[in-house]
């Protein structure tokens, strides 16, 4: 197992197993769903949950029929749910969304259409080099 960068932020975790989210990445996935979350050790009978900048097991929902219906690995770029960061501002976005990895933590796709969060860019910085926008 790869042992991932710490974050700046202890961000409040807002996604969960059955959360769906959107893909912004040009891979053809458009819609996935989360299965489990990568390093997540809870107690009996709790939802495994994730944050940004947190890798996720995700099935396709909606795309290309080549990608679609298949378990893919994601890291969590945007998050509805406000979290804090160490200057004091909260931060929120207007949806979830994750961009797919491959089995070396690098982004499958060539470019990221939307804008990601910071603290996702700490701990993959490949992921920052394809970006158009970091907030």
């Amino acid at each position: 197992m790869n042992i991932l960068k710490a974050i700046s932020t202890k961000t409040t975790k807002g996604i969960q197993t059955g959360t769906v989210l959107k893909c912004v990445d040009n891979t053809g996935a458009k819609v996935v769903e989360v299965i489990s979350v990568k390093g997540f050790s809870g107690a009996r009978g709790r939802h495994p949950r994730a944050g940004v900048g947190d890798v996720v097991q995700c099935a396709v929902k909606k795309g290309t029929q080549k990608i679609k219906h298949e378990v893919v690995r994601a890291v969590v770029v945007r998050q509805a749910m406000p979290y804090r960061r160490p200057q004091g501002n909260w931060i929120k976005f207007q949806d979830n969304a994750v961009v797919l990895l491959d089995e070396k933590n690098e982004p499958r796709g060539k470019e990221i259409k939307d804008v990601i969060a910071k603290e996702c860019v700490e701990r993959f910085p490949t992921v920052g080099k394809i970006a158009r926008t970091i907030v």
